[in-house]
């Protein structure tokens, strides 16, 4: 009736969540979609979905195949060597003017997210990665470069932020043993705050590298990898 179209944004604006996140996830698989399917998955009806699924192809994280819909990008151990050198040099930078800017404020923020991070479980009953702690790791990560003064550099961070997120959350079940994240995390953190901006910054690529030579090492995700790709991070 005539109540839908007030309605329809904010329809496609729900959907284009619940999709993001199940994309970010790794719950919707890599693979061809059918709107069908995805109608009777989240309940919605198809202009609401279409428009939605268009905006993440936009976004990069879905692709548009000509007249044939919509797919999830497959993951490759070149893309992912390809995204952490690129978040790399990004956050480099966005870090670098962050602390040659650094205020009080920034500061006590930065402290404030670390703070309710290490607070966080990393993983909830069964192993599954505990949402909250995803929610205040990105928090913190985006705290430590927020104050690089160009929303440019934010929202290009964010877009390589997300990509890497579908990697990492197929390393999730693999890294954990190995690591002390916490532990990387308050080192990047004492750099920061003591303003000394190359050990930061070198600190912050290795913690990236860290976590791609976990996924990158996994032979059931790529089973030609790794070999030569550990020596290509060590540079990074």
């Amino acid at each position: 009736g005539n109540g839908s179209r007030s309605t329809a944004p904010t329809a496609a604006t729900s959907v284009h969540e619940r999709l993001r996140a199940d994309i970010l996830s790794g719950r919707l698989l890599p693979g061809r979609l059918t709107i069908r399917t995805l109608s009777e998955r989240y309940g919605v009806g198809q202009t609401p979905l279409r428009e939605a699924l268009n905006r993440l192809a936009a976004d990069g994280l879905l692709l548009a195949e000509d007249q044939r819909g919509f797919a999830v990008p497959g993951i490759s151990a070149e893309e992912l060597e390809e995204l952490t050198r690129t978040r790399c040099w990004l956050e480099e930078r966005a870090l670098r003017e962050s602390i040659a800017a650094a205020t009080e404020a920034w500061e006590e923020a930065l402290v404030l997210a670390a703070h309710r991070l290490s607070r966080t479980p990393r993983t909830l009953e069964g192993g599954m990665l505990n949402p909250s702690w995803e929610e205040r790791h990105r928090a913190f990560h985006e705290a430590l470069i927020s104050n690089c003064g160009s929303r440019w550099l934010m929202g290009f961070c964010r877009q390589l932020t997300d990509r890497h997120q579908r990697y990492r959350h197929l390393a999730a079940a693999r890294s954990r043993a190995a690591r002390d994240v916490e532990a990387e995390h308050r080192e990047i953190l004492e750099a920061t705050l003591r303003r000394d901006a190359d050990a930061a910054v070198a600190l912050l690529s290795a913690h990236y590298w860290r976590t791609a030579r976990v996924i990158l090492e996994d032979r059931s995700l790529f089973p030609g990898a790794g070999g030569g790709l550990g020596r290509a991070a060590e540079g990074g």
